[in-house]
């Protein structure tokens, strides 16, 4: 017999002497967070009839995916000869051949069905004069295996992330998917290592809720906001990484953090690589195009890493622009005011809001700033979650699902190429929601929650709305932030990362001293604050730990006491566990799959570097 999704009252817990009451709900797919991970998961489960929630913290529209700008990546020859296999080359070799390989050939195979299917649902590409998808030019992605560059990047204008989440949620609305606006998602409800819903705080009139998911899918974006300066929302606070630590579960690969080149001056707000790919380019002090020396071959759109490292050596080295020369020029004065209007309106706003700059006339103050992490939830190319049980690396945690950024498939490795995070959130997306198709018999009954489901949840929410210690909330974030940012940034060495690995812990040991001034359940922004935080650190914590134990330099990840690869000690993915009450990270590894899907393509070896 089917059971109701219509909402019941649970009975109450009593924590720390007050009352509270959960509101229950039944669904057969649970997701969390309305990105366009997560809207396309949405519409995936919800199409194939099962009963679908989506518990998101800001409206979907609202969500970090609306920022992205330079386009999305496939391979469908529009601007000239193409193929999945040169997409899947590039992707294993920006990734510095740490990307699981089975992983890239799903992505890069079933990236061009998933832009046309964005088409056919109605995104706004730019077009050609023959009426195609208009495709831009990338950093890293090339023709006949880096022979060539390719314009694989399929664009609307430099709102390309805009389009997208919007379309996206028009299509979540055909079906009978629920949403929960404004939900704080809380934690994962587990029992006996399997997940079987989350525990949401609504932020609009204080009640807790229970939800019952035979999958919950975790959508929850990246952790941007653990550092001072990135380019993400004040909402990518890593919510769904931090509750996978707290079940016991471990993050993978979080040492790799990308710097994007381009943030604005100041305010890193990022200027799309987009940018480069229709003629922009970097300058010096000295107004030299340094690129070319750094990346002789691919130059400005030389891969993320290479360029925030080449920038940041400029200004180490004295070369940087302005009175305190802490920055470089981005240059797109030189091109046709046409172009800047129809394929790059958006930038020319943001730089003339946030740095006072007319593009058409004079160049951009930038700097490398924060901008994706590479590391998250680790998952296979269905989306669901994987954790390491005795000697297998790859158990799958029965009933939890991630993807986007919160997830780690790994399609990116150590460093992701532009325009590879648009089609990874699509691509995955759907694979998890036809993997709930498949698993799934639509009504399939639930069985009981445990009779203390979500009493843990409850009892962490209590202690942070009466956290009554003597250190604001605010100030362990700015602590955090800027131990991030001057500890784990673009170059790293030893001795900075074992400074910055007892700072952070400090700052961690230093949330028992949290405080909390509002005391209230309906919208408190301090009481929200403070769990966004409590995400944060535990996520700041294992990204330092991790980045202290690999002895060595790979993609984002840039050691200058190791400044070599080392394919024989280190080509292994980094898992981290947190004990959150010994505050203390443990670390294994799991091994990078250099197996791929079919055999369509030969198993991509590592080579040298070349630019």
């Amino acid at each position: 017999m089917a059971q109701s999704n219509t909402p019941g009252t649970a009975k109450g817990f009593t924590v720390g002497g007050r009352a509270y009451t959960f509101v229950d709900h039944t669904f057969d797919v649970v997701v969390v967070g309305a990105g366009g991970a997560g809207l396309r998961a949405v519409v995936g489960a919800s199409e194939a009839g099962l009963r679908t929630a989506c518990i998101t913290k800001v409206f979907p529209t609202r969500s970090h995916t609306v920022a992205a700008q330079g386009g999305i990546s496939a391979s469908l020859g529009n601007m000239g000869p193409d193929d999945w296999r040169w997409h899947m080359y590039d992707t294993v070799k920006g990734s510095d051949w740490l990307g699981d390989q089975d992983a890239i050939e799903y992505l890069c195979k079933n990236a061009p069905a998933a832009v046309y299917e964005l088409e056919h649902w109605g995104v706004p590409f730019s077009r050609t004069e023959e009426g195609k998808i208009y495709q831009r030019p990338f950093g890293g992605m090339t023709t006949n295996y880096g022979e060539g560059r390719a314009q694989r990047t399929c664009a609307a204008a430099d709102r390309t992330g805009h389009a997208i989440l919007h379309t996206l949620y028009g299509q979540s609305l055909r079906y009978s998917a629920e949403f929960f606006v404004e939900y704080f998602a809380i934690d994962l409800i587990m029992e006996d290592g399997a997940c079987r819903g989350v525990v949401a705080l609504c932020m609009d009139d204080g009640t807790v809720h229970r939800f019952r998911a035979h999958k919950t899918i975790l959508a929850t974006g990246g952790y941007g906001r653990a550092y001072f300066s990135c380019t993400s929302a004040h909402t990518c606070t890593g919510d769904g990484n931090a509750m996978v630590l707290r079940a016991g579960l471990p993050l993978q690969d979080m040492e790799f953090v990308q710097f994007h080149p381009t943030g604005i001056y100041g305010a890193g707000c990022l200027i799309t690589e987009g940018s480069r790919g229709e003629g922009g380019y970097l300058t010096n002090s000295e107004g030299e195009r340094f690129m070319e020396r750094y990346a002789p071959s691919a130059k400005d759109l030389a891969s993320r890493d290479v360029v925030s490292r080449a920038m940041t050596m400029e200004i180490r080295e004295g070369r940087g622009v302005g009175k305190s020369k802490d920055h470089i020029f981005l240059h797109l004065d030189h091109l046709d005011p046409k172009i800047l209007h129809e394929r790059l309106p958006g930038i020319s706003e943001s730089a003339k809001i946030f740095a006072g700059v007319d593009v058409t006339r004079e160049p951009i103050p930038v700097l490398p700033t924060v901008h994706y992490n590479m590391g998250g939830i680790p998952t296979n190319f269905h989306g669901e979650v994987l954790t390491k049980v005795g000697g297998d690396p790859d158990c799958v945690v029965p009933g939890l699902m991630a993807v986007g950024e919160a997830a780690c498939v790994s399609v990116h490795g150590a460093n992701r190429l532009g325009s590879n995070s648009l089609i990874d959130l699509v691509v995955f997306g759907r694979a998890s929601g036809a993997r709930c198709a498949e698993t799934i018999e639509p009504n399939q009954r639930h069985s009981e929650l445990p009779k203390n489901a979500g009493e843990n949840s409850l009892a962490r929410l209590d202690r942070f709305r009466h956290a009554s210690g003597g250190t604001p909330v605010a100030e362990l974030r700015l602590s955090m932030q800027r131990t991030m940012q001057n500890n784990c940034a673009v170059f790293r060495t030893g001795e900075v990362l074992e400074e910055g690995h007892e700072l952070i812990h400090k700052v961690w040991a230093g949330t028992e001293d949290a405080k909390v001034t509002d005391r209230s359940l309906i919208w408190n922004t301090d009481l929200i604050e403070a769990l966004e935080y409590d995400n944060l650190i535990v996520q700041a914590v294992v990204t330092m730990d991790s980045a202290v134990n690999r002895k060595e330099s790979r993609g984002a990840h840039a050691r200058e006491d190791f400044p070599d690869r080392d394919d024989t000690e280190w080509m292994k993915h980094t898992l981290a566990f947190v004990d959150d009450t010994a505050r203390s990270v443990a670390i294994d590894y799991r091994p990078v799959h250099t197996y791929t899907m079919s055999n369509e393509i030969e198993y991509i070896a590592p080579k040298a570097r070349v630019y």
